[in-house]
């Protein structure tokens, strides 16, 4: 199996623990924190992630900030749990500042949530990151078991990027440590004959397997049976055997017992390639099934995951409004009454105020009047009598001057004149528009989103004006927003095209599409914006064949 065990289980024991400590020892009683370990307990982990985050901003008003980051901790691993790997990144991250790395008594949460941050990077495939949190897991780890843990899951690293020396050091130097555990031992000694057989086909690791498996029936250990019958059936896979069936049967019925839908789905894999055709089908069509059911439940959690967050924010932005609201009529009123004391002395010196007002006001308009005429006057004087005076001269000394070249001089006088009294800004043309685009393209590209870009070259713009450039930019940022919030693509395709005197921009992805075509107000603002440029947009879409969006304008 390519699975990273996040072992939830020890984890939650130990973050619980914490739920269990004396009260004299928290600085005030949060309910809902204890609430939230309630619910994670029965399983029922939307319900708990509302509540750590709930908890988390009592712990925040009450200057909390160790409970505060127990709560992002839970908030994290719940997310990755759920598949979420980018939430609980982003989660665990957040958490970090709250912890204090010279307090022994915040090391449990510190290492669980770079074991966590381990996990969510590596299924993000970012396999270096992995290995640094993995480091720091180790790094704030007292317990043996933990630091095991943590080194297997790193070994599982060097493991998929085929560093097989580098796993094979760290799975001997899990193997030295263990003891009298059995499940461990077992775990150590089937990794240990992976890597060596990924190592070198030639060696054969059955009889290590089968050991392994052995001791995994003996201690009825369902996740390392799981994990067993997954290597035995890729072993046999590789031999052509029958066996490789037997034991990928065996992995299915497991999986479905653990309620592991990614180890189904990798048993249905195998038992789909290595079936009679009927069974094969049989087997896709559960496989399809339940891979549509597992990408569901993670898009669900995913978006309520970040709707709980956002709620929650939303709600602390209405009750500080509202409380900003509140203290503003507070205040008019203080404010009424003391206006009320001093309307009528207001009201007299501001009559007298206002006549003396008018007297320095048209003084003042007087003045700058002069000094206006007294500024043109210049200008008349410094840049047209002076530049006249010069033809006037030129004709003179040259009474056979061409008319063109005489009309030419005029029209350079004009122009003189005109500027006097408009000021001409040379807004040019910035560089880099190209880049610029790219770069926004880059920002939404993800180990989940291909982008590819094509003619998107500085020359297409150099003649396009800057409010133009302005308007390309955020029809094609809305685009780009619209395709990951909504479409789940992961293939986009941009083209442009420049062709008498037009701009052609061509957009596609392979997303879910829009099924009934009825714009929002980001599609909408979009076609306004097409339109403010000379601009046209067309729209194709059907629901579960992509996007297709074409616009062109003017140059």
């Amino acid at each position: 199996m390519k699975r990273i065990s996040i072992l939830l289980l020890p984890i939650g024991l130990l973050l619980s623990c914490s739920n269990k400590q004396p009260k004299e020892q928290n600085k005030k009683e949060n309910l809902l924190y204890d609430k939230a370990f309630e619910y994670r307990e029965v399983e029922k982990f939307d319900s708990a992630f509302r509540y750590f985050n709930q908890a988390k901003d009592v712990f925040l008003s009450q200057k909390d900030t160790f409970g505060a980051g127990k709560c992002l901790v839970n908030m994290g691993i719940i997310s990755t749990d759920k598949g979420d790997y980018f939430g609980g990144q982003e989660i665990s991250l957040n958490a970090i500042k709250y912890f204090n790395k010279n307090d022994k008594g915040h090391y449990p949460y510190i290492h669980s949530n770079y074991n966590n941050l381990g996990i969510a990077t590596f299924q993000l495939s970012d396999f270096n990151n992995a290995l640094k949190f993995y480091d720091l897991a180790i790094r704030f780890s007292e317990s043996p078991l933990d630091i095991r843990l943590y080194q297997n899951n790193k070994a599982k690293v060097y493991q998929q990027i085929k560093n097989y020396p580098e796993a094979l050091k760290i799975y001997k130097q899990v193997q030295s440590g263990i003891s009298k555990n059995q499940k461990e031992y077992a775990r150590a000694l089937t990794n240990i004959a992976k890597t060596k057989w990924l190592q070198n086909a030639k060696i054969n690791p059955i009889p290590d397997f089968l050991k392994s498996l052995r001791i995994r029936e003996k201690e009825a250990d369902l996740w390392g049976l799981n994990s067993s019958y997954s290597h035995l059936s890729d072993y046999y896979m590789k031999k052509g055997s029958d066996s490789a069936v037997y034991y990928a049967k065996k992995m299915y019925v497991i999986a479905r017992e653990v309620k592991s839908s990614g180890d189904q789905l990798e048993a249905l894999q195998k038992l789909v390639k290595l079936s009679p055709l009927e069974e094969s089908r049989h087997y896709f069509e559960i496989y399809q099934n339940l891979n549509d059911s597992v990408q569901t439940a993670r898009n669900i959690a995913k978006n309520q995951f970040a709707l709980i967050r956002y709620e929650t924010e939303k709600n602390k932005a209405d009750f500080l409004k509202a409380q900003e609201e509140n203290m503003k009529k507070q205040n008019s009123i203080v404010i009424g009454y003391i206006g009320i004391g001093i309307l009528i002395a207001f009201s007299i010196a501001s009559y007298f105020w206002y006549r003396r007002r008018q007297k320095i006001l048209k003084q003042e308009k007087e003045i700058e009047v002069k000094n206006t005429e007294i500024k043109y006057a210049k200008k008349v004087h410094d840049h047209v009598a002076n530049r006249i005076y010069q033809v006037m001269d030129e004709i003179d000394n040259r009474p056979h001057m061409d008319k063109d070249e005489v009309a030419e001089k005029l029209d350079v006088i004009y122009h003189i004149s005109r500027d006097l009294s408009y000021e001409n800004t040379d807004t040019g043309y910035k560089p880099g528009f190209a880049k610029a685009l790219s770069k926004m393209f880059s920002s939404y590209q993800s180990a989940e989103v291909n982008i590819a870009v094509n003619g998107n070259e500085e020359h297409i713009w150099e003649a396009v004006r800057e409010t133009v450039k302005i308007e390309v930019f955020t029809i094609l940022q809305e685009l780009m927003t619209n395709m990951r919030k909504h479409s789940e693509a992961d293939v986009v395709r941009l083209a442009f095209q420049h062709d008498n005197g037009r701009i052609t921009v061509l957009y596609s992805d392979n997303g879910k599409g829009i099924q009934h075509f009825s714009p929002g107000n980001g599609l909408k603002n979009t076609e306004t914006r097409i339109k403010s440029i000379s601009g046209v947009i067309t729209f194709d879409s059907k629901a579960n064949q992509g996007l297709n969006v074409k616009f062109s304008f003017p140059i």
